[in-house]
């Protein structure tokens, strides 16, 4: 089992060890240990952060426990900061910081020591098993978790919503893992898009690291 922790908003983060982020046997990057979200942040984590709940899609009694959406990259600053603010404990005896993942780290994650499209699998019709894409999620996103975890306990990675990164290109950052209105090419654990700072969209969410410092 890997070493694991709850955050005080409900959040489970995972110890991702150290190793190397390969693709067609060339080494991209050296994953340094971090600790990553299992799930992508929920309405109700975020709202319980920020005092309100921008997402779309906030009919029904489990909306709360759909990912938010409608955050900017920025706001998505704004929103670390404040965790940072009260970040005084020790986790497993260790203190760190709250912030996006890399892309590089995203992807290593997904990925789970694979080589495949998918965490699972290289066929567009397995998908349905790991993630909701425009193909099954009937126009919307869906519950965080319900899908089938990677080999490294990690869920939605595939679909339900893109997720910001670090990474930057210019005044636009990476998004990685695509989302419940995209096909299925654009969900593979390579997939990735570019979108301004200051862009809302309901495709759109993000995952926390918590990093060691």
């Amino acid at each position: 089992m890997r070493p694991t922790f709850t955050n005080d908003f409900g959040g489970s983060f995972i110890l991702i060890e150290p190793g190397k982020l390969e693709v067609e046997n060339a080494v991209l990057e050296v994953i340094k240990p971090i600790f990553m979200g299992a799930r992508p942040v929920t309405q109700v984590e975020w709202t319980s952060v920020m005092g309100e709940n921008p997402s779309r899609f906030q009919d029904g009694w489990s909306a709360g426990l759909r990912p938010v959406e409608k955050v900017s990259w920025l706001e998505v600053q704004d929103y670390i900061s404040k965790l940072n603010e009260n970040e005084d404990k020790l986790r497993l005896g260790l203190s760190g910081r709250w912030r996006l993942p890399t892309s590089a780290e995203w992807e290593y994650t997904c990925r789970a020591g694979t080589k495949l499209r998918w965490f699972h699998s290289d066929k567009d019709s397995d998908l349905d098993e790991v993630g909701w894409h425009a193909g099954n999620s009937g126009a919307t996103t869906r519950e965080v978790g319900q899908k089938k975890a990677n080999p490294w306990g990690f869920f939605d990675m595939h679909g339900n919503v893109s997720e910001w990164t670090s990474c930057s290109d210019g005044l636009k950052r990476v998004t990685k893992g695509g989302s419940w209105l995209m096909e299925s090419e654009s969900t593979t654990s390579s997939a990735f898009t570019r979108v301004n700072v200051d862009r809302r969209s309901d495709s759109i969410g993000f995952r926390l690291v918590w990093a060691p410092l």
